[in-house]
Protein backbone atom coordinates (compact mmCIF):
# COMPACT_ATOMS: atom_id res chain seq x y z
CA UNK A 1 0.00 0.00 0.00
CA UNK A 2 1.49 3.58 -0.64
CA UNK A 3 1.77 5.72 1.92
CA UNK A 4 -0.63 9.06 1.66
CA UNK A 5 0.60 12.10 0.04
CA UNK A 6 2.08 14.33 2.79
CA UNK A 7 0.40 17.50 1.35
CA UNK A 8 -3.62 15.65 1.85
CA UNK A 9 -4.79 16.31 5.56
CA UNK A 10 -5.96 12.63 6.28
CA UNK A 11 -6.54 13.32 9.70
CA UNK A 12 -9.17 14.87 10.84
CA UNK A 13 -7.71 17.22 13.62
CA UNK A 14 -5.47 18.50 11.14
CA UNK A 15 -8.32 19.22 8.65
CA UNK A 16 -10.27 21.15 11.54
CA UNK A 17 -7.29 23.29 12.39
CA UNK A 18 -6.78 23.96 8.91
CA UNK A 19 -10.97 25.18 8.91
CA UNK A 20 -9.91 27.36 12.24
CA UNK A 21 -7.06 28.94 10.49
CA UNK A 22 -8.84 29.87 7.83
CA UNK A 23 -11.89 31.25 9.25
CA UNK A 24 -9.36 33.07 11.24
CA UNK A 25 -7.81 34.82 8.19
CA UNK A 26 -11.22 35.75 6.92
CA UNK A 27 -11.84 37.68 10.38
CA UNK A 28 -8.91 39.25 10.12
CA UNK A 29 -9.90 40.26 6.57
CA UNK A 30 -13.13 41.78 7.72
CA UNK A 31 -11.41 43.29 10.08
CA UNK A 32 -9.11 44.91 7.61
CA UNK A 33 -11.78 46.03 5.48
CA UNK A 34 -13.97 47.28 7.31
CA UNK A 35 -12.25 49.31 9.99
CA UNK A 36 -10.39 50.78 7.09
CA UNK A 37 -13.76 51.65 5.85
CA UNK A 38 -14.58 53.73 8.65
CA UNK A 39 -11.04 55.65 9.19
CA UNK A 40 -10.83 56.71 5.40
CA UNK A 41 -14.12 57.87 5.51
CA UNK A 42 -13.96 59.84 8.44
CA UNK A 43 -10.05 61.16 7.37
CA UNK A 44 -11.68 62.34 4.41
CA UNK A 45 -14.30 64.65 5.95
CA UNK A 46 -11.83 65.87 8.80
CA UNK A 47 -8.56 65.79 9.38
CA UNK A 48 -8.78 65.92 13.29
CA UNK A 49 -7.07 63.08 14.96
CA UNK A 50 -9.98 62.72 17.73
CA UNK A 51 -12.80 62.24 15.20
CA UNK A 52 -10.71 59.77 13.49
CA UNK A 53 -9.85 57.32 16.03
CA UNK A 54 -12.63 57.44 18.25
CA UNK A 55 -14.61 56.28 15.00
CA UNK A 56 -12.34 53.81 14.30
CA UNK A 57 -12.62 52.42 18.58
CA UNK A 58 -16.17 52.13 17.94
CA UNK A 59 -16.00 50.49 14.55
CA UNK A 60 -13.51 47.71 16.38
CA UNK A 61 -15.33 47.46 19.62
CA UNK A 62 -18.46 46.83 17.72
CA UNK A 63 -17.05 44.61 14.98
CA UNK A 64 -15.82 42.30 17.19
CA UNK A 65 -18.41 42.01 18.98
CA UNK A 66 -20.94 41.86 15.81
CA UNK A 67 -18.52 38.70 14.49
CA UNK A 68 -18.50 37.01 18.26
CA UNK A 69 -22.25 37.13 18.42
CA UNK A 70 -22.51 35.87 15.16
CA UNK A 71 -20.18 33.11 15.03
CA UNK A 72 -21.48 32.45 18.82
CA UNK A 73 -25.44 31.96 17.31
CA UNK A 74 -24.47 30.19 14.15
CA UNK A 75 -22.03 27.38 15.70
CA UNK A 76 -24.70 27.30 19.02
CA UNK A 77 -27.39 26.38 16.07
CA UNK A 78 -25.32 24.02 14.30
CA UNK A 79 -24.11 22.22 18.21
CA UNK A 80 -27.86 21.80 19.19
CA UNK A 81 -28.40 20.42 15.93
CA UNK A 82 -25.84 17.89 15.92
CA UNK A 83 -26.74 17.01 19.66
CA UNK A 84 -29.63 16.40 18.59
CA UNK A 85 -29.18 13.94 16.18
CA UNK A 86 -26.60 12.33 17.58
CA UNK A 87 -29.42 11.85 20.53
CA UNK A 88 -31.66 10.27 17.96
CA UNK A 89 -29.15 7.67 16.91
CA UNK A 90 -28.13 6.49 20.34
CA UNK A 91 -31.67 5.98 21.11
CA UNK A 92 -31.89 4.15 17.86
CA UNK A 93 -29.16 1.95 18.54
CA UNK A 94 -30.71 1.51 21.25
CA UNK A 95 -34.09 0.40 20.63
CA UNK A 96 -32.90 -2.03 17.46
CA UNK A 97 -29.69 -2.44 16.81
CA UNK A 98 -30.06 -5.42 14.22
CA UNK A 99 -32.00 -2.74 12.39
CA UNK A 100 -28.63 -0.60 12.71
CA UNK A 101 -26.72 -2.93 11.79
CA UNK A 102 -28.35 -3.52 8.64
CA UNK A 103 -28.38 0.00 7.50
CA UNK A 104 -24.78 0.73 8.60
CA UNK A 105 -23.86 -2.03 6.08
CA UNK A 106 -26.23 -1.41 3.34
CA UNK A 107 -24.43 2.19 3.48
CA UNK A 108 -20.79 0.73 3.61
CA UNK A 109 -22.35 -1.27 0.55
CA UNK A 110 -23.50 2.18 -1.09
CA UNK A 111 -19.88 3.30 -0.90
CA UNK A 112 -19.20 0.69 -3.26
CA UNK A 113 -17.82 -2.60 -0.98
CA UNK A 114 -19.43 -5.85 -1.62
CA UNK A 115 -22.56 -7.39 0.59
CA UNK A 116 -20.54 -9.47 2.07
CA UNK A 117 -17.76 -7.31 2.86
CA UNK A 118 -19.72 -4.13 4.21
CA UNK A 119 -21.54 -6.72 6.44
CA UNK A 120 -18.20 -7.40 7.88
CA UNK A 121 -16.74 -4.09 8.37
CA UNK A 122 -20.64 -3.21 9.57
CA UNK A 123 -20.23 -6.06 12.39
CA UNK A 124 -16.67 -5.15 13.42
CA UNK A 125 -17.37 -1.24 13.69
CA UNK A 126 -20.45 -2.16 15.40
CA UNK A 127 -18.77 -4.24 18.69
CA UNK A 128 -15.49 -1.92 18.80
CA UNK A 129 -18.17 1.19 18.84
CA UNK A 130 -21.78 1.27 17.30
CA UNK A 131 -22.87 5.01 17.93
CA UNK A 132 -18.79 6.24 16.45
CA UNK A 133 -19.55 4.20 13.44
CA UNK A 134 -23.10 5.34 13.03
CA UNK A 135 -22.03 9.17 13.85
CA UNK A 136 -19.15 9.17 11.57
CA UNK A 137 -21.09 7.05 8.09
CA UNK A 138 -24.65 8.23 8.43
CA UNK A 139 -24.54 11.75 10.19
CA UNK A 140 -20.42 12.71 9.42
CA UNK A 141 -20.36 14.24 12.91
CA UNK A 142 -17.34 13.38 15.33
CA UNK A 143 -19.09 13.15 18.58
CA UNK A 144 -16.04 13.79 20.45
CA UNK A 145 -15.08 16.49 17.83
CA UNK A 146 -18.17 19.16 17.94
CA UNK A 147 -17.60 22.83 17.54
CA UNK A 148 -17.30 25.07 21.43
CA UNK A 149 -19.69 28.09 20.49
CA UNK A 150 -17.47 29.92 23.32
CA UNK A 151 -14.52 29.46 21.58
CA UNK A 152 -15.46 30.11 18.15
CA UNK A 153 -16.88 33.79 19.27
CA UNK A 154 -13.74 34.31 20.91
CA UNK A 155 -11.28 33.11 17.88
CA UNK A 156 -13.57 35.15 15.95
CA UNK A 157 -13.58 38.70 17.97
CA UNK A 158 -10.05 38.03 18.28
CA UNK A 159 -9.24 37.77 14.32
CA UNK A 160 -10.94 40.94 13.76
CA UNK A 161 -9.68 42.70 16.11
CA UNK A 162 -6.36 41.79 14.75
CA UNK A 163 -7.59 42.63 11.28
CA UNK A 164 -8.62 46.16 12.57
CA UNK A 165 -5.79 47.39 14.33
CA UNK A 166 -3.86 47.77 10.92
CA UNK A 167 -5.89 50.25 9.40
CA UNK A 168 -6.25 52.41 12.70
CA UNK A 169 -2.79 52.28 12.89
CA UNK A 170 -1.39 53.32 9.37
CA UNK A 171 -4.23 56.04 9.73
CA UNK A 172 -3.08 57.94 12.97
CA UNK A 173 0.98 57.85 12.74
CA UNK A 174 1.50 59.45 8.83
CA UNK A 175 1.28 63.45 8.98
CA UNK A 176 -2.05 64.39 7.86
CA UNK A 177 -1.55 64.53 3.80
CA UNK A 178 -0.08 61.08 4.07
CA UNK A 179 -3.14 59.51 6.20
CA UNK A 180 -5.10 58.18 3.51
CA UNK A 181 -2.18 57.53 0.90
CA UNK A 182 -0.71 55.40 3.58
CA UNK A 183 -3.40 53.21 4.47
CA UNK A 184 -4.93 52.34 1.00
CA UNK A 185 -1.27 51.14 0.31
CA UNK A 186 -0.91 49.09 3.75
CA UNK A 187 -4.20 47.88 3.39
CA UNK A 188 -4.00 46.14 -0.20
CA UNK A 189 -0.92 45.19 1.08
CA UNK A 190 -2.45 43.01 3.71
CA UNK A 191 -5.41 42.17 1.60
CA UNK A 192 -2.94 40.51 -0.57
CA UNK A 193 -1.19 38.80 2.05
CA UNK A 194 -4.86 37.29 3.03
CA UNK A 195 -5.94 36.61 0.51
CA UNK A 196 -2.95 34.57 -0.77
CA UNK A 197 -3.03 32.82 2.77
CA UNK A 198 -6.56 32.18 2.05
CA UNK A 199 -6.07 30.23 -0.77
CA UNK A 200 -3.14 28.49 0.21
CA UNK A 201 -4.85 26.87 3.07
CA UNK A 202 -7.92 25.96 1.04
CA UNK A 203 -5.95 24.78 -1.99
CA UNK A 204 -7.56 27.69 -4.63
CA UNK A 205 -6.25 30.19 -6.88
CA UNK A 206 -3.94 32.55 -5.68
CA UNK A 207 -4.48 34.97 -8.93
CA UNK A 208 -8.22 35.15 -8.30
CA UNK A 209 -7.91 35.32 -4.55
CA UNK A 210 -5.87 38.55 -4.82
CA UNK A 211 -8.09 39.88 -7.58
CA UNK A 212 -11.24 39.44 -5.32
CA UNK A 213 -9.20 40.76 -2.27
CA UNK A 214 -7.73 44.11 -3.48
CA UNK A 215 -10.72 44.58 -5.93
CA UNK A 216 -12.90 44.67 -2.97
CA UNK A 217 -10.96 46.29 -0.86
CA UNK A 218 -10.17 49.05 -3.36
CA UNK A 219 -14.00 49.80 -3.86
CA UNK A 220 -14.91 49.58 -0.25
CA UNK A 221 -12.10 52.52 0.22
CA UNK A 222 -13.12 54.46 -2.74
CA UNK A 223 -16.36 54.21 -1.71
CA UNK A 224 -16.22 55.41 1.77
CA UNK A 225 -13.72 58.11 0.83
CA UNK A 226 -15.95 59.78 -1.54
CA UNK A 227 -18.65 59.58 0.92
CA UNK A 228 -16.46 61.21 3.62
CA UNK A 229 -15.80 63.92 1.74
CA UNK A 230 -19.34 64.49 0.38
CA UNK A 231 -20.69 64.62 4.07
CA UNK A 232 -17.58 66.62 5.10
CA UNK A 233 -18.12 69.17 2.45
CA UNK A 234 -22.26 69.26 2.97
CA UNK A 235 -21.65 69.93 6.59
CA UNK A 236 -18.83 72.22 6.43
Amino acid sequence: MLPPHSAEPHDGSLASKLNWLRAGVLGANDGIVSIAGIVVGVAAATVQRGPIFTAGIAGVAAGAVSMALGEYVSVSTQRDTEQAVLHKERRELQQDPAAELDELASLYEAKGLSAATAQLVAEELTHHDAFAAHAEVELGIDPDDLTNPWQAAAASALAFTVGALLPMVAILLPPTTWRVPVTVLVVLLALMLTGVVSARLGGANVRNALIRNTTGGALALGTTYLIGQLVGHTIG
